[in-house]
């Protein structure tokens, strides 16, 4: 493990002003985008689209700092024959790959998942550095309902975390660890803080146990959000501040930064809550962003599937990847939404 490269690689992809795409839809998660949008979604669209975001040269190379690919992806070309993980270098970005395999339903936990993909994930690694990629990402889901998350749950997806996180160090691979308490449901933001908390200290006693170098990671965990179905919502503020207090209890400093997952929210909620979160600081750690809809969303209605709309789909991307960027300084407001438009 070159822990010095490690570091450079995880500071480099929470850079100020800078965060990371995520383009790692699995194919069944892309075929709704698309159908939303009423294109087919085959290996030629899915290469089209993404193509698009690569190739916006202002939003790549002054706004993201890595993207997290598909594993279809990652060995795609564009239409021109130049490999799409050389048109993310060459804007100055760091490929990153997708590495866990969805989820499973957790035997004896009814209603509660853990992540697959550890079976062979040594020796896809190493074939994914030698493609190209500097950094990993695996996801593990905890839902808020009655009578959960267990502690079994939770500690099951935790273990299985560090271990990824291990295997990706082992390969000189930076790993994004992403534990997500999912904002769905009618959970207070009081319920969805203390279950965050709970996540958070075991992922990071597990990260402990497994001797994961914490210089050497990026953590990308949910907002302290209420629930989506909850009667009274928190505002942007409370939002901000209960998640900045829950990090400060259980993220060490030694973590280079959090690259927040937007988990649901809209572009402009998931932008003004990291903006405010930024305004707390001086903190111990960068917060970014690794939004994929947040980021997304307006640029894949712009292009909708025509070569056409290549620039307008660029120039939406463009514009949520700016306002994002101003968030990860607390340089974001509202307003600036219809001046960027």
């Amino acid at each position: 493990m070159n822990l010095s490269e490690l570091n450079k690689v995880a500071l480099a992809m929470v850079t100020p002003g800078k965060g990371i795409l995520a383009a790692d839809e699995s194919s069944g998660t892309i075929k709704k985008r698309f159908d939303a949008i009423k294109v087919v979604s085959t290996e030629e669209t899915r290469r089209d689209y993404r193509e698009m975001l690569f190739r916006s040269s202002e939003a790549m190379s002054k706004y993201i700092s890595g993207v997290i690919l598909y594993d279809e992806t990652i060995w795609q070309d564009a239409r021109d024959g130049t490999p799409l993980i050389k048109l993310i270098q060459k804007a100055g970005a760091i490929p990153g790959i997708k590495v866990d395999e969805g989820t499973q339903a957790l035997a004896g936990c009814p209603g509660e998942v853990v992540t697959a993909g550890l079976d062979r994930l040594a020796e896809r690694l190493k074939k994914y550095y030698e493609q190209g990629a500097r950094f990993a990402k695996w996801r593990a889901v905890i839902d808020i309902a009655a009578g959960i998350p267990t502690t079994f749950a939770i500690e099951a997806n935790a273990h299985a975390l560090a271990r990824y996180a291990a295997l990706c160090q082992e390969n000189d691979i930076v790993p994004i660890v992403e534990p997500e308490v999912l904002m769905d449901g009618a959970h207070s933001l009081e319920r969805c803080s203390e279950v965050t908390e709970q996540v958070l200290a075991t992922v990071f006693s597990q990260l402990f146990d497994h001797r994961v170098a914490l210089e050497g990671m990026v953590l990308k965990p949910n907002m302290v959000i209420s629930g989506k179905k909850a009667s009274d919502r928190a505002s942007p503020e409370k939002v901000a501040e209960a998640t900045v207090r829950v990090l400060k209890r259980h993220v060490p400093a030694a973590v280079p930064g959090i690259a927040f997952l937007s988990g649901g929210q809209s572009p402009t909620e998931a932008t003004l809550h990291l903006s405010l979160m930024n305004r707390l600081g001086p903190l111990p750690w960068s917060l970014t962003f690794s939004y994929g809809r947040a980021l997304q969303d307006t640029a894949l209605k712009a292009w909708g599937g025509s070569a056409a709309n290549f620039a307008a789909g660029q120039k939406e991307f463009a514009r949520r990847a700016q306002l994002n960027g101003a968030a990860t300084t607390g340089r974001y407001a509202p307003e600036m939404e219809s001046r960027a438009a």
